[in-house]
């Protein structure tokens, strides 16, 4: 699956264990319409290991912790049910850990997804799979969103109540007993690694709760409120401007020019569509100027790269393309042969179609001597919008039949 992919659930019983190089924590949250939990009693982890219809399973350290939904036990008005994953070790970061979500069939084992989320870096803690329903069937998405601070903040931005434990403090010898605590059925559950007590309900939510992480710089997430975006490599964009998703017409225009006054150099944009499983649905290139009903059209071949603005225009509909198209990779390739050390002031463009206006720019500014290059992907989120990142990745392929392969695992 890719990140915002999702796909009906063919068992009514399903497991999501998430395995990494390193021991992870594996944890589940039952959420109402509104997004949040309906008590602590929601949050579903090693040290309360049972809800309604959700179980926390142990690998005992030689498999990796699932979360088991059952869904004809999920009460009503749950209407997701949100699987999250942190390093056991205090304080490690997922940079250097690809953690795979697998979605299996729970009475049988039977794999039915496959997730690892992309670009991940000093995230400590990540919302990996949600299992949902909607209309009356259930489904299952690939999430992939990372928090900075742990654990204690996935569990406060869905409203669990987390009361950080204050560092001690030398006491004055003379200083009162404390006031007994009220009484309590049980003792609260307490997560060492959230570094916090969960308590039953206490009177007043937290004065200050974390916020969601901030990304790392070099692979910063923004988006378009404050006009044109330039990215570097590696960087992404969420294409949505004043709260809402941009779904209108976009064009993708590439644009490059002969290295040192050389000749003619004649490359090929495409983009490769593909879907949740990262299967290839179609290309779109100067032998196939139209794919998937219109919503992808080309401009055309240009046979020199000679002139202003952009060579070869892609246009997008985004809000045509089928619900099965989750990701586009934008290539450039060179069926001459020619070399992209051969090649000047290469880059690509996004558009608004309607207004012409230029919403992101990615300026590829190093060269390799290979014969194609990823410029740039599109990837649909779980939550409608789509998402721009500049990949600057160079193949060896002069057709864009050879480009399909490494641009489903750029996905």
């Amino acid at each position: 699956m890719t990140p915002g992919s999702n796909i009906p659930l063919s068992a009514a019983r399903v497991a999501v264990d998430v395995a990494a190089p390193v021991r992870l924590d594996v944890s589940g949250l039952l959420l109402g319409a509104d997004g949040k939990v309906r008590s602590d009693d929601d949050f579903i982890f090693y040290n309360q290991p049972a809800g309604p219809g959700v179980t926390y399973r142990s690998g005992g350290g030689s498999a990796p912790d699932a979360i088991v939904v059952d869904t004809g036990a999920v009460p009503a008005g749950i209407e997701k049910i949100v699987v999250t994953a942190s390093p056991d070790a205090a304080g490690q970061t997922f940079q250097g850990i690809e953690p795979t979500a697998t979605l299996r069939n729970a009475d049988d084992g039977s794999v039915l997804a496959t997730f690892t989320p992309p670009r991940l870096g000093t995230e400590t803690a990540l919302v990996v799979m949600e299992i949902y329903l909607r209309n009356g069937a259930w489904k299952a998405r690939a999430v992939g969103q990372g928090y900075a601070n742990g654990l204690a903040g996935i569990a406060t931005d869905f409203g669990v109540s987390v009361d950080e434990e204050p560092a001690p403090t030398p006491t004055p010898a003379a200083a009162p007993a404390p006031a007994a605590p009220p009484a309590a059925s049980a003792a609260p559950p307490v997560d060492p690694r959230l570094g916090a007590t969960l308590p039953s309900m206490p009177a007043a939510p937290p004065a200050a709760p974390p916020a969601p992480a901030a990304p790392a710089a070099g692979a910063g997430k923004i988006n378009l409120d404050k006009g044109r975006v330039s990215l570097q490599k590696n960087q992404t964009v969420s294409l949505v401007k004043g709260g809402r998703p941009l779904l209108s017409q976009v064009k993708m225009g590439l644009g490059w020019e002969p290295a040192y006054r050389g000749k003619d150099i004649d490359l090929d944009a495409s983009v490769i569509a593909y879907g949740p499983q990262r299967n290839h649905l179609d290309s779109c290139y100067f032998g196939k100027l139209s794919i998937l009903n219109g919503a992808i059209k080309h401009s055309g071949d240009n046979l020199t790269g000679e002139g202003a603005g952009d060579d070869e225009v892609i246009v997008v509909d985004l809000g045509r393309l089928p619900a099965d198209a989750t990701g586009l990779v934008f290539t450039v390739n060179s069926f001459s042969g020619q070399k992209f050390t051969e090649v000047a002031k290469a880059y690509c463009r996004l558009m608004d179609a309607a207004t012409g206006e230029e919403l992101v720019r990615f300026d590829l500014t190093t060269a390799e001597p290979q014969t194609g290059v990823m410029m740039a992907k599109l990837i649909k989120q779980f939550s409608g919008e789509w998402e721009m990142t500049a990949l600057g990745e160079f193949v060896k392929s002069r057709t864009v039949r050879g480009m399909v392969k490494p641009a489903a695992q750029a996905l």
